[in-house]
């Protein structure tokens, strides 16, 4: 990496920036400029600084990529391969990216604003174990042996759906890229993905790192674009099979929308989220009020789950507050290169000013503000923690996705109080419960209408557990087996028996 000066951006003194390799699309196992010649900005959300130029894709990028994606698809031998040998050049490519595990972390700190320190422990590990879970799931695709009526035998074939879209998110470029990348390498398909224009970089080294491991030509192609233009012709494609997309609940319909006006392609959405945190009574207060913290303010609020509806029984509530403020405090806002922060900037600028703009509805719709609402820094797009109180159910801050380190507390009695308030949103992506009652646990857990509950934990993620929602936040599940189901085709073979010693 490089210090002040690195690619001529005239970056602040003590910003590090890391070197920047890769900025063209990857199209059938080559680097190649846009058919346009057009690149777009990516921006260094520490400083507002232009980080790099990256090749723009558009519908003639994604009409190579998807092409390139067929013929690898029927005529390659990625798809032809036994699960086994798809799964050795797949843990050959975990290996690859565990071994640039800190350039890796620093290109997601300098593009999406992301902890350095938090990237190498945590969102590289946790990709590269997702990478060999479904290297390890390759080998293990199973059609079932079905007891027909009558003079024939039946069985089923799961076989690969052929091309799929990956469209992710700019929140968490690495993992998101692996969620959905692996669980279609394991099943055979070629894949198409567009990061998100705010966050390119790591998606296009990961292209790179998979050339190298072995992946055959065409069958990962990244091209980095903007929605209305590279991602609309992947979802109106007539050659692509399925889509596969993580962002916001708007975006989803036009997707919906987009694969029934083209070839009826299959879509699966993870979308927004407005994920509620109950804590009961009986709570440990010191756990909860970390816990909220980490659920809210982890990643500067930039999570689909993040916890940002804070549900506390009347009988901690007090005590809760004035602990939950002094926590937001403490909480150290600075550069993500800084091993002593604990949240860095929102992505881009005008994430920031949509932060900023929920803070102040927040304000005028009568909540309390109790801490933070401001910018945090002169330069960047910093954010304070912020904390309101006195929010009701109606408050765009209660009901509405802020994606950002904004908290909204609120008191209840009962746990049928619980139950209803946690539900009283159009979102059902995840939610959280502390209490020591395994009563209430159970209760809640089943009544809570979310795809993930977490108990007395937040942020459990595991390769094993499927991850999705109700409601609108979407369908379709990531991780666990059933992540295979979307890029899998379910045939039945009958065929004529008509002498066997039994039926």
């Amino acid at each position: 990496m490089a210090g002040n000066g690195c690619n001529g951006n005239g970056k602040a003194a003590g910003v590090v920036v890391p070197e920047i390799k890769y900025t063209k699309l990857f199209i059938n196992g080559e680097f190649v400029d846009a058919v346009s010649g057009k690149t777009f900005e990516t921006r260094d959300p520490r400083t507002g600084d232009v980080l790099a130029h990256v090749a723009e894709a558009d519908k003639a990028d994604v009409d190579l990529a998807v092409k390139a994606a067929r013929e690898a698809f029927e005529h390659g031998k990625w798809p032809r391969m036994s699960g086994y040998e798809r799964g050795r050049i797949m843990n050959r490519f975990a290996d690859l990216v565990d071994q640039h595990t800190d350039e890796l972390a620093a290109l997601d700190g300098a593009d999406a604003g992301k902890l350095l320190h938090l990237g190498k422990v945590l969102d590289v590990p946790a990709a590269t174990q997702m990478l060999r879970y479904y290297a390890g799931a390759a080998d293990k695709v199973h059609g079932d042996t079905l007891r027909v009526s009558g003079k024939y035998q039946g069985y089923t074939l799961k076989e690969p759906v052929g091309v799929a879209g990956v469209i992710i998110p700019w929140n968490f470029p690495t993992m998101m890229f692996f969620l959905k990348v692996s669980p279609a390498l394991a099943a055979g398909c070629t894949v198409v993905v567009k990061p998100a224009e705010q966050t390119p970089l790591s998606a296009l080294f990961y292209a790179h790192l998979a050339k190298m491991a072995g992946v055959p030509d065409g069958v990962i192609n990244v091209v980095p674009g903007f929605g209305h233009t590279a991602g609309a012709a992947i979802t109106s494609h007539m050659d692509v099979d399925s889509v596969a997309f993580t962002g916001s609940t708007e975006v989803g319909r036009l997707i919906m929308e987009s694969a029934a006006r083209s070839n009826l392609k299959a879509v699966s959405l993870e979308l927004g989220g407005k994920s509620p945190l109950i804590i009961f009574d009986d709570a440990d207060v010191d756990m909860a009020v970390n816990l909220s913290r980490l659920a809210v303010f982890f990643n500067k609020g930039e999570v689909c789950v993040a916890g940002s509806r804070v549900y506390v029984q009347e009988g901690i509530y007090d005590e809760f507050v004035k602990k939950a403020v002094e926590a937001a405090q403490s909480w150290k806002v600075g550069d993500p290169f800084d091993v002593t922060s604990n949240m860095g900037p929102q992505v881009d600028k005008e994430q920031f000013e949509k932060v900023l703009k929920y803070i102040e509805h927040g304000k005028n719709e009568g909540a309390t503000l109790l801490t933070g609402g401001k910018p945090a820094a002169e330069k960047g797009y910093y954010i304070e923690p912020t904390i309101f109180v006195d929010v009701t159910e109606d408050m765009k801050i209660a009901q509405e996705e802020i994606f950002g380190p904004v908290m909204s507390l609120m008191k209840f009695k009962t746990v049928e109080e619980a139950i209803e308030k946690a539900n009283c949103t159009r979102y059902g992506l995840a939610a959280g419960i502390v209490t020591k009652s395994l009563d209430v646990a159970n209760r809640v857990s089943r009544s809570v209408r979310a795809g993930t509950v977490w108990v007395n934990c937040y942020f459990a993620f595991d390769p094993d557990a499927p991850f999705g929602g109700y409601k609108m936040s979407g369908f379709g599940r990531d991780q666990g087996l059933a992540a295979m189901d979307k890029y899998l085709q379910v045939k039945s073979v009958i065929t004529a028996l008509p002498d066997s010693p039994w039926y």
